[in-house]
This record gives C-alpha cells, structure tokens and sequence, in this order.
C-alpha cells in the first residue's frame, strides 16, 4: 500500500503543481481533506473548492512554478515528501505587484492518504524565504530607479 501512496505523491506534484492541472487536485483530495500549513499564511485548507483557490493564487503570483521532489518514501498511511520549487513573481496572487523576483523554496509535508485519496496534510515551507525574495527584487528595482 505505501508504494499506491508514494505513487499518488509524485502523481500530485507532477500533474497537480508542475502540469498545473486543478481535475487532478479535485479526483486526488478527499472531499473532506484539511491541508496544515500549505497556504502562504499557514492556516488550514479545507476540501478541493479550498485548495483550489489557493491553488489559483500561488500560480497567478508564479506562473512558471516548478517541483523536485528530492525524497519521497511512506508507511503505512502516509507518506513524507521533501521538495524544491523553484518559480519566478510575475503575477499579482499574493496581492503584491510582480516583481519578477526569481524564487527557490525547500519545504515538506506529511500526507495521510486513505481509499486512494489524501486526506490530510501537515506541510512545512518557508514562506519567509519566499517573501524575503520578493522583497530584495523590491529593494533592487528601487536602488535601480
């Protein structure tokens, strides 16, 4: 059962965030998911309709938003997914202006998955990092004008 689970990791990252494909997120999360810590915030997410809005966000604000996943292994239930993204600020999601900052974050999660679906996340990610980047291609644009 963990390699049907590790599988359906690498699923969702692959088609979910790298292929941008939101059918993928709504056929792989439970109805009734609760995502910890994924949201640029860090509140919960509740459910597809949830994660799809801020789905929506994050690639408005990084179109171009890629993963590596650099481990993936489960027992059990679950499964633990350490990753790379890498993206470019060129939208507005994050309700601040494109900065064309080029981003690079390292995060991991925790995924409970049941009946081939997940249904829980504990994700961590520095989103500090991410707003420090923002910031400095701020700050150079500014030195610059």
């Amino acid at each position: 059962m963990s390699d049907d689970n590790v599988a359906l990791g690498r699923r969702w990252f692959e088609e979910v965030w790298n292929q941008k494909k939101s059918a993928a997120a709504a056929e792989l999360l439970a109805a009734d998911a609760v995502m910890h810590g994924i949201s640029e915030t860090g509140e919960d997410v509740h459910g597809p309709a949830g994660f799809l809005a801020l789905h929506a966000k994050l690639l408005s604000a990084f179109p171009d938003m890629q993963f590596t996943l650099d481990e993936c292994f489960g027992a059990g239930d679950k499964i633990v997914v350490r990753w790379t993204a890498t993206m470019r600020h060129t939208g507005p999601g994050l309700g601040i202006d494109s900065t064309g900052a080029e981003i690079k974050l390292r995060g991991m999660g925790i995924a409970r998955i049941a009946d081939g679906k997940v249904q829980e996340t504990w994700d961590n990610w520095d989103r500090m990092a991410m707003f420090e980047q923002i910031d400095a291609a701020v700050k150079a644009k500014s030195a610059g004008a």
